[in-house]
């Protein structure tokens, strides 16, 4: 198996676990596949939410920050919502629920990595600078989830609906994807004429 999915934080699973066994939170969480499932509904893999730094033509690597653990919950044999945790003073505590096409993406997203020959740690990454959500692959399949420093030889798979530009579901080196989300955030240059 090339995916070393990382083991969430207990408090974490913890949260998300009793948020789902309690029918208020399930009741009044705004996705309808959530209100609707039959038969139990089980978190699985969790996978740390990294939120990218603003990005910086040319200077500086980027930086990650780790913000959230998101569990796929699955119903049956299908994921049919998320779960979303976040840390707070008091630790990792429950956030939200939430549905959407990001939840096939991933899945999708996660499906093509376990094609892959190569060994990678998964990871979610949000550049909210471009509207973009991407599957992280990490190269360092024992590196703290907490770790954030994308390698350039680290792979991202943007998840659909990628912004303009940016081809969902095609594995990218971050080296070979970062000019083009930079590319995507510099405006023009104006010229003047005389």
């Amino acid at each position: 198996m090339p995916l070393h999915v990382p083991p969430a934080p207990a408090p974490a699973l913890r949260s998300v676990l009793v948020a789902l066994g309690s029918p208020t939170a399930v009741r009044e969480a705004r996705t309808p596949a959530l209100r609707s499932a039959t038969g139990p509904l089980t978190p699985e893999l969790p996978l740390p939410v990294h939120v990218l730094d603003r990005i910086v033509p040319g200077s500086r690597p980027p930086r990650t920050r780790l913000t959230g653990w998101r569990f796929l919950i699955r119903s049956g044999d299908r994921a049919v919502a998320a779960a979303e945790t976040t840390l707070t003073p008091d630790g990792w505590t429950f956030s939200h629920f939430f549905e959407g096409p990001y939840i096939a993406s991933t899945e999708h997203a996660l499906r093509q990595a376990e094609a892959m020959k190569t060994h990678f740690q998964p990871r979610l990454l949000s550049i909210p600078e471009l509207y973009m959500l991407a599957l992280w692959l990490h190269g360092d399949c024992e590196a703290d989830p907490a770790d954030s420093m994308p390698a350039p030889t680290d792979l991202l798979v943007p998840l659909a609906p990628a912004p303009p530009g940016i081809a969902a579901h095609r594995p990218r080196r971050v080296a070979d994807l970062l000019p083009v989300m930079t590319l995507r955030l510099t405006p023009p240059l104006l010229t003047t004429r005389v």
